[in-house]
């Protein structure tokens, strides 16, 4: 069994060095330019701060590592079309050869659905659940947050909604190989709710607002993906009836 899998091993091993090697490549690109990167992270919390109130670095290596952390997500995030491509390629051996042909729009609508959830992040999420969390107790408290944890919770906040986003890709790819249907999607959807509110409370700030701002389009994107199912990859009549 062990040799069976061996092949399956030394592919995703070579998956994963060139999509490493993308990263790393992106991520010495993106240091070169991390501040301009900075800015443009720190405007959404910017705009929100109460007056005489900035962005601090409490330890003095704090600057440097919030470099490496801005460089690492801007290189992750230029690498996902590689990224997709890997993967796909990984997944590839597995398909029919009229599936494999859809490579080319498997990394495009991955990595479009992945930016569109970062975009509702970045323009909607992060400026309301730091509106939240600056201004509690601002009467009392003057707020200068640190850069290094802002970033930290930044860069997790987008690659979180970029990958919650994928659901309408990832079912689609599944629908497409017969492993679900639009039918199974129906009968998962009260478990579906759950696990998306679990996961909403997990990637947000801890306000009910922000949590909601991630659970509403989850659950709205996992109505489209039972309908994407429906249209690939149909439950039969028989089971429609029962």
């Amino acid at each position: 069994m062990f040799e069976d899998l061996k092949p399956h091993i030394a592919d995703l091993r070579k998956r994963l060095v060139i999509s490493s090697l993308t990263v790393i490549a992106m991520f010495f690109v993106c240091f070169a330019f991390y501040e301009p990167i900075l800015s443009w992270m720190m405007i959404p919390v910017k705009t929100i701060l109460p007056e005489n109130s900035h962005m601090v670095a409490v330890e003095i290596q704090e600057t440097f590592f919030t470099a490496l952390k801005v460089a690492f997500f801007g290189g992750f995030v230029i690498s996902l079309p590689v990224i997709f491509w890997q993967l796909w390629l990984f997944l590839a051996p597995g398909l029919y050869d009229h599936e494999k042909k859809l490579v080319i729009p498997f990394v495009f609508f991955a990595t479009l659905m992945f930016l569109i959830g970062a975009s509702f992040a970045y323009y909607i999420v992060v400026p309301v659940g730091f509106e939240f969390l600056v201004n509690f107790g601002s009467a009392v408290v003057t707020v200068l947050p640190s850069i290094g944890k802002y970033v930290g919770f930044f860069t997790k906040l987008l690659i979180g909604f970029g990958i919650a986003f994928e659901l309408p890709v990832i079912t689609f790819f599944l629908a497409k190989i017969g492993l679900v249907d639009d039918r199974m999607l129906k009968n998962f959807f009260r478990y579906a709710i759950i696990l998306i509110f679990i996961l909403s409370a997990l990637l947000t700030p801890p306000d009910v607002i922000s949590q909601l701002l991630m659970a509403a389009p989850l659950t709205l994107l996992y109505g489209i993906s039972i309908y994407i199912a429906k249209v690939f990859n149909p439950a039969p009549k028989e089971e429609e009836e029962e």
